[in-house]
C-alpha cells in the first residue's frame, strides 16, 4: 500500500480556480483501478495550502495514475496558479512501515 501527500501553495486569488480545475481529476482518479482513497484538503490555518492525500494499492497503480490523460492534462494547468514552480511542489510518497 502506498500513501501520497502532495502539498500545493496556491496564489491567494487563484484558490477557487485551483479547486475548480481538479474536480474532474478527483472524480476520474477515484474510478481508477488500484485507487483506494483520493481527496483534496485545504489547510485550516492557511487556505492557500491545498493538499492531496491519496492511497494506492501499489506503486504500479500510482505510476499508472500519473500516466492517465486526466492527470497529464490537469497537472500542467495548475502550475500558473501556484506560488512556486511545479518542480518545487512538496510530494511525499510513503510505504507502510513493517
Amino acid at each position: 500500500m502506498i500513501k501520497v501527500v502532495a502539498k500545493f501553495i496556491v496564489q491567494e486569488d487563484k484558490i477557487q480556480v485551483f479547486k475548480d480545475r481538479v474536480v474532474d481529476l478527483i472524480e476520474k482518479t477515484r474510478q481508477e483501478e488500484g485507487n483506494i482513497f483520493y481527496e483534496l484538503y485545504q489547510d485550516a490555518n492557511n487556505p492557500q495550502i491545498l493538499t492531496f492525500i491519496e492511497e494506492w494499492e501499489s506503486q504500479e497503480a500510482l505510476k499508472e495514475h500519473m500516466g492517465t490523460d486526466h492527470f497529464q492534462e490537469t497537472v500542467p494547468e495548475l502550475e500558473d496558479l501556484l506560488i512556486e514552480e511545479m518542480d518545487e511542489v512538496e510530494i511525499n510518497i510513503y510505504k507502510l512501515f513493517k
